[in-house]
Formats: structure tokens, sequence, C-alpha cells
């Protein structure tokens, strides 16, 4: 029975439940950047590159079977006819994937940080010095000035 015990007290400290939450809202958060850049910045560096499309980028390592209808030159086409093929494409555009994501996370994690830090004004200036150490002060100098 402490098994069960310990796990619920693990399962709802803070730390597990931000960190669920975090995760859910990753999940949301890829599907949106994913459609950023597949249906807006890849047209684009198609556009720039001449019409280069990163997700049909692929080697083809399997020979094709006699009976394929598709075409030969679409890797979704010999993928889902179970062709082996080395797909570089889909992974550059994962990574570009991954840069646009750690970009926007670390975007947030700056902005985050700046409200939680308290704004830094000029440094206070010292407080004056306590009377009993200005007197000490005085008599010490006086005491320099004394002949022995």
């Amino acid at each position: 029975m402490s098994i069960v015990k310990e796990f619920k007290e693990f399962a709802v400290k803070g730390n597990v439940m931000d960190l669920a939450v975090g995760v859910i809202i990753g999940g949301a958060f890829s599907s949106i950047v994913n459609s950023v850049v597949k249906d807006l910045i890849m047209p684009v560096i198609g556009v720039v590159t001449g019409g280069l499309d990163f997700s049909n980028l692929f080697i083809r390592l399997g020979h094709i079977p006699a009976s394929y209808k598709g075409n030969p030159d679409s890797y979704k086409d010999l993928q889902t006819a179970g062709v082996a093929v080395f797909g570089y494409g889909s992974f550059i555009t994962a990574v570009i994937n991954f840069v646009i994501l750690a970009f926007i996370i670390f975007l947030m994690v700056k902005f985050i940080n700046k409200l939680r830090r308290p704004e830094e004004a000029a440094p206070a200036a010292p407080p004056p010095t306590p009377e009993d150490v200005l007197l000490l002060r005085e008599i010490r100098d006086s005491l320099k000035n004394t002949p022995r």
C-alpha cells in the first residue's frame, strides 16, 4: 500500500503537474510549428531555390515491386508501397521544425525570465554614515595630529 501512497504523492506534486501541462501544450505547439514550416516557410524556400521541395528528396534503396503503379519519383508513394527509401528531405524538414521550435521556446523563456526579474534600477546611494562612526573617525584623526 505504501507504493500507491508514494505514487499518489509523486503524481500530485506541482512539478509533475506542470510538466504534464507543458508536454500537452508542447504537443499542440509542435503541430502549429509543423504547419508554419510546411505551409509557410517551405513554399518560400521552394520559390527562392527554384521549386526545390525538401519533402520529396530521397534516395531509393530498395527495388520497386512489379505491381507498383505510383509515381517512381514520389517519396510518399514509394513509402506507401513499402519500398526502402532514404528520406533525407524529410529529415531536413524535421531539423528546420526543431530549429524554429527551439528558437521560439528560447524567446518565450527569455521573455518569462524578464518578467520574473525585478527591474534593475540604478544602484541605490549608500546609506549615510552612522553618527558613532563619524565620531570615531574624528577621534582617530585628532589622535593622529596630537604630538607624542
